[in-house]
């Protein structure tokens, strides 16, 4: 049985007093954690927390690792709580996101090593291609400045609108210079694009939150991200200061090792790209 803990921002603060794990503003080596205790770790639920589980009830304890699991549905609280020390490594984000969240809230992440690639896609429960979209289709998008880019750009990539040239991780429906079948976007939380297919024409959707949706990204897909060379890759990422951290080094191994590439390929088929 899993011993993964689901957590919301609310419950967070409580565990972090509970904790009493010290919070500390700066990146220098003073902020470095404990390293005497579990590893504990926050991910999204799928594929991160999966990938995490895998290596939990087959690989840590042969290791040496004692590992703990935390859940979290957002895009948020995984980074501020790594920066806070209520946990001690994250695993859920790409380069480009962390980038932007480090700029904008003065937070002081950094990336351990690169496990895998989800790609992002456009599904729909009204048509069938990405062609059969009428004119005026509403298309939602996931509302967080980098996704909303990644999203623009896998449109523009597969012919549905044209973007500003040298448009980069910023980019928005202003940016958008040809609209040839008028659509119009609708901004949502990241995590609420596969619930709104519903509602909209067609969402494009993170591949975590599409496989949660029961969404299978290499066959539902309108349209999906190419794998090759792209910079979304998803890593383990810990504060500033804690690369060094002997159970991260430990967890990067095993993140990074021949049978997580197999449970990869052998679960998500295709859905999610081992990146190593």
């Amino acid at each position: 049985m899993r011993n993964t803990v689901k957590l919301t921002t609310a419950a967070l603060a409580v565990g972090a007093l509970t904790l009493g794990l010290s919070a500390c503003g700066s990146s220098d080596s003073d902020s470095a954690s404990d390293t005497s205790g579990p590893l504990v770790v926050a991910a999204s639920p799928t594929p991160h927390a999966e990938i995490l589980n895998y290596v939990k009830e087959n690989l840590a304890k042969k290791a040496g690792l004692d590992l703990e699991v935390k859940e979290f549905t957002d895009y948020v609280t995984p980074n501020t709580a790594t920066e806070d020390g209520s946990v001690d490594a994250n695993y859920f984000q790409n380069q480009p996101y962390l980038d932007d969240f480090n700029k904008k809230r003065g937070t002081h992440i950094a990336p351990v090593v690169t496990v895998h690639l989800e790609p992002l896609g456009l599904y729909s429960h009204k048509v069938k291609s990405a062609d059969a979209l009428k004119s005026g289709a509403t298309i939602a998008v996931p509302n967080d400045s980098v996704n909303e880019a990644r999203a623009l750009k896998l449109l523009a990539a597969n012919g549905l609108i044209t973007l500003k040239d040298g448009v980069g991780n910023e980019a928005t429906p202003s940016d958008i210079t040809k609209n040839p079948k008028n659509l119009t976007f609708k901004e949502l939380e990241a995590a609420q694009t596969p619930r709104s297919l519903d509602d909209v024409d067609a969402a494009v959707v993170n591949g975590n939150y599409a496989i949660e949706a029961d969404l299978k990204p290499a066959k539902d897909a309108l349209v999906l991200e190419s794998a090759k060379n792209n910079p979304y890759g998803n890593f383990l990422a810990v504060k500033e200061g804690n690369q060094d951290d002997p159970r991260v080094k430990k967890l990067a191994k095993l993140l990074t090792s021949p049978e997580v590439k197999k449970f990869i390929q052998d679960k998500y088929a295709g859905s999610v790209i081992a990146s190593f």
